[in-house]
Parts: structure tokens; sequence; C-alpha cells
């Protein structure tokens, strides 16, 4: 009876930075010299992206997207950040560009829900002529798209699936690894806007935007004005971290006025006692009836 070649577990066998374990280098030692430095261990692997994670991370100037990112968006990572209609979602895009493009770094933006507006993302302070705006027709074109920009070597590619229903479904989850590994090998950041998930096992981070809540400004008789919206964005999925921590997102209306501060009280008329006026009480007076004529 033939012996096995590994006596001891390969979970067992402990790993530092600069020792591999036996069995990992007695595999090594069995297979062509073509495959030998392309095999990682989980724990190698592991390593590697917590290594390689936050390094130059894009600055969003979204306070609470950079709060839940510890600084901005992840190089080499998916990131996808889910919401439905009045969510935020695609104003969160728009800042993410315009941060990006305003500081001169070049962009891309796959826009299969052809949400766009160029106005809108001037008004961000984005520089549009750092940005490629890309308008496929169906997902898995933009799948496509969005692969070839991360090897064409744009540092930041975004990708907005529009409104429900998608077209094109949620894609294959085959298509989505691919689009993350492109991420990763091109040290590219990769930012998917959908309205439900899609990504599967391939976003190493998942954002949920939370339905937006209106924010008016006027009182009383006053007219009523649209200042703003708020929401939250909540941390549903981040690998090596717990999920659900939980940020405020304040979106403010364009050209919306600053609500006036209330005047402060005068102490004197505060003082003066009010004087309740009391009119006297007017008795009925009953109808005259008259007599009846003899």
């Amino acid at each position: 009876m033939a012996e096995p070649l590994i006596r001891e577990p390969l979970l067992d066998t402990p790993e530092m930075p600069g020792n591999v374990s036996p069995a990992l280098r007695l595999l090594r030692s069995s297979l062509p010299e073509a495959f030998r430095s392309r095999l990682r261990s989980a724990r190698e692997l592991d390593r590697e992206i917590r290594d390689a994670a936050g390094e130059g991370a894009f600055a969003t100037a979204v306070p609470a997207l950079d709060r839940l990112l510890d600084g901005g968006l992840p190089r080499g990572q998916l990131v996808e950040l889910v919401g439905g209609r009045t969510s935020g979602r695609f104003s969160t895009l728009l800042a993410v560009l315009a941060a990006a493009t305003g500081v001169g770094e070049t962009a891309a933006l796959v826009d299969l829900g052809d949400g766009l507006d160029p106005e809108a993302a001037l008004a961000l302070g984005a520089d549009l002529e750092r940005l490629l705006w890309l308008r496929p027709v169906t997902l898995k074109d933009s799948l496509a798209a969005a692969e070839m920009l991360l090897a064409s070597g744009f540092p930041l590619v975004a990708l907005d699936l529009g409104q429900p229903p998608v077209r094109g479904g949620r894609g294959v989850e085959a298509a989505w690894l691919r689009l993350a590994r492109a991420a990763r090998a091109h040290d590219a950041a990769l930012l998917v806007a959908s309205p439900y998930r899609v990504s599967g096992t391939a976003a190493a981070v998942v954002l949920k935007a939370e339905r937006a809540r209106a924010a008016w400004q006027g009182q009383g008789a006053s007219p009523r004005l649209l200042g703003g919206c708020s929401s939250r964005l909540v941390l549903e999925k981040r690998r090596g971290q717990l999920a659900g921590r939980a940020e405020e997102l304040t979106l403010t209306a364009p050209g919306a006025p600053r609500p006036a501060a209330v005047p402060a009280r005068s102490p004197v008329a505060e003082a003066r006692p009010r004087v309740r006026e009391e009119r006297p009480a007017i008795a009925a007076v009953p109808p005259l009836r008259r007599a009846a004529a003899g």
C-alpha cells in the first residue's frame, strides 16, 4: 500500500512571512517551473491583499464614504454601492468622479443607466476634460467596457447600472470576478453603483445607501424650499472587518439658500406681561310677540 506524501495537514503548519511550510515547499517542487512562482497559500494571499489595501486610496470628498473606507476608495478592489431611487447613490458617484478629476486624475464612467447630466457634474467641480463617458446598451457591453478601461490604465473606473430592472440582468459571476481581477492587476479603483447586489463574491467592499429623507426650509406660512436630503451609508461587507458601521450622508440641493438665523428675542419683550382683553357678554334679547287683535 502506498504511503501518502504528506502526513501533516496544511492548515496546522504555521507560516511566517519568510518561512514557507514544508508541505507547500514539497508541492511547489513537484510542479513545473512556470507554475511555481504563481502558487500561493491562503495566508500568503491574505497577507498580500492586506498589504496592498489602502495604498494610494482615492479620497472621495464625501466625508461619510471616506470614514467608512478608511480614507477613500481602495485601489485594486471592487467596491459596490447599492441604493434605490432617491438614495443619493448617483450623487455620491458624481462626487467621487468630481473629487478625482478635480485634483488632476483621469477617470472613466460607464453609464448604463444614462443618468449623467454634464451640468450637474460641472456644478460639483468635475473636470469634464479628464472624464471619459461611455453609454453602453447592455450589461455585457458595460462589463467589457469597464474591463477594457482598466486595462488601458485608467486609475478610477465607475460603473453605474441605472434603475431596475437592469438591462441584462445581474450578469454572470465569472464576469464580475474577472473585472475585480483586472482592477487588482492594474492597481485601479473600481466603483460599481447598482440598485441591488449584482457582483456576488467579487466585491471586496459593499455599501448600501438607504432611502433619503427630504430636508425642507421655511416655517409657518412662508413657502417651503427643498434644501437637500439626508441618508445613511451602511457598511454591509468588507474583508477583514465587521459589517454594520453606518455614517450619515447629507446632500445639499444646488442653489438652495442657507437657513436664516432665528432672531433673538428681546429680554424686555419677554418680561412684558400679556394683557388679555375681555369683552362684556351681550345677552340675547327675546323677540317681541305681537298681541293678537281682539
